[in-house]
């Protein structure tokens, strides 16, 4: 701790992210990467934009990525909102919808960002406890409260929240805003964004970090009613006002209209997951019911810390969580095919 930081800064417990070791060369699925490469359009946009005009300040306001990632969702320019990555975007709403006063509620197994977030912005988080299977108990997110947040599907866990059961949560919760964290949801899931024109309080916050190969680029996205879309604008022009850059705005673009290289990306990574998901169950483990691009697995037999260890050894990375009911999983991102057969290959010597 040093004599020089804040209280604020020196109460803080940052997030950590998944490891990035350069002693030798990883088979890395640890941090949830896409393991393609981003539409060649998005590559030659950025090209492109890496000219003389970059002595200039960016366009604050974004306006042909939001108009670009509105008429892709079938919304208005007026309820989307763009930010220099999901991250980013969950770091304004915090700051503008929740009410100190009242208890946050999340659940208690979920992206870990959410607890910093509240640490940060002085928020008193909730946590509501996954069942026995994992599942969100969406019927316990009710009552007095400050807001709701939670990830669909729910990291690490993977698994999906119905469509029709988001809308019974935002018809039990008219009064408080609801964020539908969607940074997996192009991975096997239906969008809440459809409901956006009927709930006010709906904000759905997505990303081109996962499904469109981009997490260097910093792209993030919010989606919601006029009201919630100023809220955030308010918070990040008393912020920073150019978040997003030249390049950055023009790849995102080039990355949203092109369609037919996402659904092919997108549909190898589904396929790849659904055969590595049977492969594993084979060797003994239980894996989670995924709709992202990751599996959660454990064994019965061998505790996941040693899982982990044995993998590294064979230089491949996943994510272990020391944490309470889930220090016995392991979250793996899905590969290319190559990776993952190296990835069930080494599970295999050590299994056997």
């Amino acid at each position: 701790m040093s004599k020089f930081w804040s209280p604020l800064a020196a109460s803080l417990v940052p997030y950590v992210p998944g490891e990035q070791p350069k002693d030798k060369t990883y088979v890395k699925l640890n941090t949830n990467e896409n393991p393609y490469p981003p539409s060649p359009a998005a590559l030659k946009a950025m090209e492109d934009a890496v000219n003389d005009d970059l002595r200039l300040y960016p366009d604050p306001t974004c306006d042909e990525l939001v108009r670009a990632a509105a008429n892709y969702c079938g919304l208005s320019p007026e309820q989307t909102f763009v930010g220099n990555g999901s991250d980013e975007v969950l770091a304004f709403a915090f700051a503008a919808f929740f009410d100190p006063a009242k208890p946050l509620l999340f659940p208690d197994i979920t992206y870990s960002f959410y607890k910093v977030y509240a640490k940060l912005y002085g928020l008193s988080p909730k946590l509501i406890p996954l069942d026995e299977e994992f599942n969100i108990p969406m019927e316990q997110f009710q009552g007095e409260h400050g807001g709701i947040i939670m990830p669909n599907p729910n990291a690490p866990t993977a698994q999906l929240i119905p469509l029709s059961e988001i809308r019974s949560l935002l018809e039990r919760n008219p009064d408080n805003v609801v964020i539908i964290d969607e940074a997996y949801i192009d991975f096997g899931g239906q969008s809440a964004v459809t409901l956006v024109p009927q709930f006010p309080n709906l904000l759905v916050v997505q990303t081109l970090s996962k499904s469109r190969s981009l997490a260097g680029l910093r792209v993030g996205f919010a989606f919601g009613s006029e009201e919630l879309i100023d809220g955030l604008n308010r918070i990040k022009n008393s912020f920073n006002s150019y978040t997003m850059d030249r390049v950055a705005l023009r790849g995102a673009v080039a990355s949203l209209a092109d369609e037919a290289y996402f659904r092919e990306t997108t549909d190898k990574v589904i396929a790849t997951r659904e055969r590595v998901a049977r492969q594993v169950k084979e060797l003994g483990f239980r894996s989670t019911d995924s709709k992202a691009n990751f599996l959660f697995i454990e064994h019965p037999a061998i505790p996941a810390s040693e899982l982990f260890a044995e993998l590294r050894e064979r230089g491949v990375l996943v994510r272990y969580f020391n944490s309470p009911r889930i220090d016995n999983y392991l979250r793996v991102s899905i590969g290319t095919d190559e990776e993952m057969n190296t990835f069930v290959g080494a599970l295999r010597e050590i299994v056997e």
